[in-house]
């Protein structure tokens, strides 16, 4: 019998899809793998069958055993099934709730904070001068800030929550991952009840008072636990790996300085190409389902490839290549359909305002590195960066 192929790939270089997943992806939509601690599920590479597949209401997060269901890491947060039998009725519900923090209006009115929250930080590397590393200087404290501002929670207590967050996010050591969910929902529970009584101008008040006597705080302290790490951990890594991108396509960083009109495009193409792993968002099917000649059995672990989907060459042409004039640019890192990340706004705020100041505030800005010698953050959910040491 021969061996499944089994997560994570990890023969693929620093900004480059792994040549491993690009093989299963060019012989077939979906492919059945080992998980990262050893279970099966399905692995859905192509970019058509992957997005179908986001908007497909036969998968969903929830399993009717969550116990014996598939598991792709040890991570309490994504990496197993939960218990939930009206899991569409209480995920529309919580956008419903979420998404007037993340309105066109609440951007707007968030500009100028993480404009100002950049510009004091370069300031301050400008004046300490080079090298640095920026994602201790940059991408790890921008994030945060701006959901701690967002949701109202007080950025004195950043290293206890980011020590949280990161056995949150460890995919091996399930019992840290656990202890640190634990830690984290504490905590948030703590807040809930300081704002019922000291409301203040943020996402955490505003649902205490529009919500508080429907929704219990156990319901609130894990969603609220959920949007700050998911609320940093993305875009910290966005940061990181879209700076090295620019640093090593300096044609494509003096377009970007050059052509204001480009800045768009350039967050998308940034978007799309910091996405290069080999797992998949997981979901598990609710009844059969057809997938390019496959029978998906009910029950069934599914992978959503997002990453490989955006290095597919049946739609991104020459689809390594960091091109921030991309004419159609229609990624899946945000996913598709009922599920499209509620922060997505938010992200490309960050990273708008984040690279335009950095290329053209600093245009002499390089790696103090070889580029060789990053170094990628593994078993953690995020992925990302270890560091992104630069000098000017």
């Amino acid at each position: 019998m021969t061996a499944l192929p089994q997560l994570p790939f990890v023969d693929g270089g620093l900004l480059e899809p792994s040549p491993q997943l690009l093989k299963l992806q060019a012989e077939g939509p979906i492919t059945r793998i080992r998980t990262q601690i050893g279970d099966e599920a399905w692995l859905v590479t192509r970019y058509d069958e992957v997005r179908e597949l986001f908007a497909d209401p036969r998968l969903g997060r929830s399993h009717p055993n969550p116990q014996e269901a598939a598991r792709t890491t040890n991570s309490v947060l994504v990496g197993g099934a939960v218990e939930d039998d009206n899991e569409d009725e209480n995920h529309a519900m919580m956008r419903a709730m979420l998404m007037p923090a993340f309105s066109p209006r609440r951007m707007r009115a968030m500009r100028p904070h993480v404009q100002e929250i950049v510009d004091t930080v370069i300031d301050g590397m400008l004046a300490d001068g080079g090298p640095v590393d920026l994602h201790e200087r940059l991408s790890m404290p921008l994030p945060v800030l701006v959901i701690c501002a967002l949701l109202g929670v007080p950025y004195e207590d950043r290293d206890d929550f980011r020590a949280w967050s990161d056995a949150v996010g460890d995919t091996v050591d399930g019992a840290r991952s656990a202890a640190g969910w634990e830690s984290l929902n504490a905590y948030m529970k703590g807040l809930i009840h300081r704002k019922r009584s000291e409301p203040g101008d943020d996402l955490i008040s505003d649902l205490v008072a529009d919500y508080g006597d429907r929704v219990g705080d156990e319901e609130l302290s894990a969603l609220c636990a959920g949007l700050l790490f998911a609320g940093h951990e993305t875009t910290m890594v966005r940061i990181d790996v879209g700076t090295v991108l620019f640093l090593t396509n300096p044609d494509q960083r003096e377009a970007y300085v050059q052509d204001e009109k480009l800045a768009a495009s350039a967050i998308e193409e940034v978007l799309r190409r910091s996405m290069t792993g080999g797992g998949g968002l997981l979901r598990y099917a609710r009844e059969d389902i057809e997938v390019g000649g496959t029978t998906i059995k009910a029950g069934d672990a599914v992978l959503l490839g997002a990453g490989a989907a955006n290095h597919d060459e049946r739609v991104f042409a020459d689809a390594v290549h960091f091109d921030i004039s991309r004419p159609s640019n229609q990624h899946l890192t945000f996913g598709h359909g009922a599920r499209y990340c509620i922060g997505a706004s938010l992200a490309r705020l960050e990273l708008q305002i984040v690279f335009d100041a950095l290329l053209r505030r600093i245009p002499t800005l390089r790696l103090a590195v070889p580029v060789e010698e990053i170094k990628l953050r593994v078993n953690q959910l995020g992925g990302g960066l270890v560091a992104v040491p630069v000098t000017w």
